[in-house]
């Protein structure tokens, strides 16, 4: 999956019913706004770095990296340059 200016490019991999795991690339800058999710996550740096705000607390990752994402606790992305991520949301 190639990078975008200015844009965020997704890709599902695999849907389930207990989870999803997604690919995105990030243009540098562009994020994802705080919001929650009803799951546990995981995400996993694939290339370059990335700011994510976690219940208001900053995480510098890089590539080959990860932090979990608690479920209900509110989160945000933020591209620090061009970045890749694996999405790998838990449902049970």
């Amino acid at each position: 999956m190639n990078y975008q200016d200015d844009s965020v490019v997704s890709r599902e991999i695999i849907r389930k019913n207990t989870g999803t795991v997604t690919l995105f690339a990030f243009g540098k800058g562009q994020g994802l706004s705080e919001h929650t999710a009803p799951f546990d996550a995981l995400v996993y740096i694939v290339e370059e770095e990335v700011e994510v705000l976690i219940s208001g607390s900053a995480h510098y990752l890089n590539q080959g990296k990860f932090v979990i994402l608690p479920a209900n606790e509110p989160h945000a992305l933020k591209a620090l340059s061009n970045f890749k991520m694996l999405l790998v949301m838990v449902k049970s």
